[in-house]
């Protein structure tokens, strides 16, 4: 039996009728490439995630508030202290930071990865890449070291990615302190339980989650690399928030001082219903609850101080010793299925743009792994000088709202 003979029994196997009319109406080039990936898919994984999606977590008894460190309660000779603590690990070169950068700046109308995107700032603009870059690089003037980077990108930007770094000299960082790594990619399902094709005529997929960074990590022995290198502590964020401080002396010191393996940046929740996740602790581990599932009494619940019980928002800030990284690889993180708008072929060869959400995509998301952890630190930072992220073209979250941001703190600030 030949490959594509192979790739059409698996397709009957797995009532993907589909896809075996589409494989039956290409060239021979074009079905081996797609019976290639057929026979590399994990079609029982995918329609496993499938038949679950709607299944919501009974395991959850106990959802409580957690502690936290308020940046503004801290007074300024802690905060040497704890700073100094923090300075040593950047001076020893013993910190990096992880990037996720495996998306698309399709939504704010880039036609290359996200990092690539261009803000007006500045007399010429800067790129995300750029900005971040200009962030680390002020780590070097202040500590004499520039931090281990680690860029996760994917299938679908790396090339590019590594490409527009290369023309652009790195932005000045040095090069051999740079290091890229690809995210895994999970197949896309329609409503009906049907994996979908791509113009390529590919399965279609698309990235795993944040939470992917774990097992990317591991994979792509980028953990063997840092433990090599004698890194002791890793910052994990995402390329969209131009105000992330990546290389945060205080939260490093503060996380050394309470020997806590992980600490992550909250910011205080602008208004109860706010749409973002929320720290907290889940059966007694802290973990993130999403607003879609919190009850009104926790959406409004306050404290004896008047703030909200549950007010500590979730910026993709997180702080991790290397032994946790270590410890959360073993562990598989769950998927969480979410509608999505994507094109696809169909049986007749056509390109379908489709104007309503007509796919499932499957996502891990970081903050499942603190259910590994026994505890963490939290600290509330100021939402106006460490979190502009980048999501829309326009309105909230859109290159507008982060330049004000960005150029208000540094007229502030400089």
């Amino acid at each position: 039996m030949n490959r594509i003979e192979e790739a059409e029994k698996k397709l009957v196997k797995y009532n993907q009728t589909n896809i075996v009319n589409i494989l039956n109406k290409l060239k021979m080039e074009q079905q081996e490439i797609l019976a290639e990936d057929v026979l590399n898919t994990n079609f029982e994984e995918i329609l496993r995630l499938y038949k679950n999606k709607d299944i919501k977590d009974k395991n959850i008894n106990k959802i409580e508030p957690i502690e936290y460190i308020d940046k503004n309660n801290i007074d300024e000779a802690q905060k040497e202290e704890l700073s100094k603590m923090g300075e040593q690990v950047i001076k020893n070169n013993q910190y990096a930071v992880v990037t996720m950068a495996g998306g698309q700046g399709t939504r704010l109308g880039c036609k290359g990865p996200k990092g690539t995107f261009k803000l007006d700032i500045g007399k010429s603009g800067k790129y995300i890449f750029e900005i971040l870059v200009d962030t680390l690089k002020r780590a070097k003037e202040q500590y004499g070291n520039e931090p281990y980077w680690y860029i996760m990108t994917s299938i679908e930007n790396n090339e590019e990615t590594i490409r527009f770094f290369e023309e652009h000299n790195y932005f000045g960082y040095d090069k051999q302190k740079v290091k890229f790594f690809k995210q895994d990619l999970l197949p896309l399902i329609d409503k009906n339980g049907n994996l979908m094709i791509d113009n390529k005529f590919h399965i279609k997929k698309a990235s795993n989650g944040n939470g992917g960074v774990f097992r990317a990590l591991e994979n792509s022995k980028i953990i063997e690399d840092m433990k090599k290198k004698g890194i002791k502590w890793v910052y994990i964020c995402g390329v969209d928030n131009i105000m992330a401080n990546m290389v945060d002396t205080l939260l490093l010191g503060l996380a050394i001082k309470y020997n806590k393996k992980c600490a992550s940046k909250s910011v205080k929740k602008a208004y109860p219903e706010e749409k973002v996740g929320i720290f907290c602790k889940k059966n007694g581990k802290p973990a993130i609850i999403e607003y879609i599932d919190m009850t009104d009494e926790m959406i409004y619940a306050k404290d004896s101080k008047g703030e909200l019980l549950y007010g500590e928002s979730n910026i993709v800030s997180h702080l991790f010793n290397i032994e946790s990284l270590e410890k959360i690889e073993k562990y598989p993180l769950k998927y969480h299925g979410a509608e999505k708008k994507y094109s696809y072929i169909n049986e007749k060869l056509q390109e379908v743009v489709p104007e309503e959400n007509n796919t499932y995509k499957f996502e891990a998301f970081i903050f499942d792994a603190f259910e590994h952890l026994d505890d963490m630190l939290i600290l509330r930072v100021n939402r106006d000088e460490e979190f502009a992220p980048i999501k829309n073209a326009k309105g909230v979250d859109s290159p507008e709202t982060a330049k004000k941001i960005y150029e208000n703190y540094f007229k502030k600030n400089n």
